[in-house]
């Protein structure tokens, strides 16, 4: 009855891709952003080898619709637990693995989905909406692919965000993962950015006191950027500027210090 958060890292334990993996009769949805769908796809069909698993990519047939957790508790045999997973009629429905303000999220075919939105009572709404919760949650929405290869999966936060299992067995990326953890070198983390003036670009340093304290990864619509949040010059009460912009560094209140 769980779905679960998890994510695809490289040897040296950088991010790649993240997905939550859901039940589906005999086999599995993956469901990811738009963006990575095709290469993640790629990299499973690499990863599957000889085995006997036919992995498809349903980019073009089935959607998500996602709503409040209240709705999600309103269907028979729905727990208020990360990831329980029910189902309307065939198609399931996920409380959102990573945080209960996520919502639950429905993987329906295109087809039903308007049908069964009004069925629901449900209303459609501008994604836009979505990416800013999620946004303000501290939970990147789009654009992963900016991410990938430029920090370690737990310095997206997995662990907090249920992605990250340290009493699981070997898997690609585990060593300085579980390196970083057990030797509590855990100094960076990616964090919101609130723009109040102006335009970040990609890759761009911040600084604080002549000191680089973080880089931006994400610099459009729902920026995010690479910070060393226990550094003595970050504080994320200051107003940070960049030569083109001025913003603030959210530490969601989720995240551990």
């Amino acid at each position: 009855d769980n779905s679960c958060f998890a994510s695809l890292l490289t040897p040296q334990g950088k991010f790649l891709f993240e997905f939550i993996i859901v039940k589906h009769k005999s086999g599995y949805f993956i469901d990811c952003e738009k963006s990575q769908a095709n290469d993640l796809f790629k990299q499973l069909r690499i990863y599957k080898l000889r085995s006997k698993v036919e992995i498809l990519n349903l980019s073009n047939e089935f959607v998500i619709a996602v709503f409040d957790s209240e709705k999600f508790l309103s269907f028979d045999n729905a727990k208020d637990v990360l990831g329980h997973t029910v189902k309307y009629r065939e198609d399931p429905i996920v409380l959102d693995p990573r945080h209960k303000e996520l919502g639950a999220r429905l993987i329906i075919n295109l087809e039903k989905l308007y049908l069964s939105l009004k069925k629901l009572g449900l209303k459609s709404a501008d994604p836009i909406e979505y990416y800013k919760i999620s946004h303000q949650l501290g939970i990147v929405p789009k654009d992963l692919n900016k991410l990938q290869n430029k920090l370690f999966g737990i310095e997206c936060n997995f662990e907090e965000l249920n992605g990250l299992d340290f009493k699981k067995g070997c898997y690609v990326g585990q060593e300085n993962t579980a390196r970083i953890k057990l030797k509590n070198k855990l100094s960076k983390r990616l964090l919101p950015i609130q723009v109040t003036k102006g335009d970040l670009h990609q890759d761009e340093p911040i600084y604080n006191n002549e000191v680089e304290i973080g880089k931006i990864l994400i610099e459009k619509d729902f920026p995010f950027a690479l910070v060393k949040y226990l550094d003595d010059n970050f504080n994320e009460n200051l107003n940070y500027s960049t030569k083109n912009a001025s913003f603030k560094i959210i530490k969601p209140n989720w995240i551990k210090s």
